[in-house]
């Protein structure tokens, strides 16, 4: 059983989304393996910030090509949609939790590149807006 302490902690995380925020920060470290570290990580904060109180770029991996290629990899016939279980299993894929569970096509099981982009890229910006 967790003492007070620990669920405290846990909560705290949570709340403020430290977890998230370290996450965010190793892979953009990770990714652009820049020649000063800790400045890269200063300034990381500092566009996060920016980008939490103008609620616009939010600093991702991920960009439109990037996402137009995983719906290509879901879409390998070209047909122009995906089935909205793809569509779910790649949004996730791509670290979004946040996302339209029924979005405009899932009716007919077919999820169009419009609707995949605008979701990837909301889904995106919900998980880099780790900074509160």
């Amino acid at each position: 059983m967790e003492s007070k302490r620990v669920t405290g902690a846990n909560d705290y995380l949570k709340k403020h989304k430290i977890l998230d925020l370290f996450e965010n920060m190793t892979s953009q470290l990770i990714y652009n393996e820049p020649e000063n570290p800790k400045e890269f990580l200063a300034d990381m904060i500092d566009k996060l910030r920016v980008a939490r109180d103008t609620r616009f770029d939010y600093p991702c991996l991920f960009d439109e090509t990037n996402i137009a290629s995983v719906f290509g990899m879901m879409d390998p016939s070209g047909k122009g949609f995906i089935t909205l279980e793809q569509y779910k299993q790649a949004l996730t894929t791509l670290g979004c939790s946040e996302f339209e569970q029924d979005p405009l096509g899932a009716d007919l099981d077919r999820i169009d590149l419009d609707t995949f982009t605008r979701e990837a890229k909301y889904g995106l910006e919900m998980a880099s807006a780790t900074f509160k």
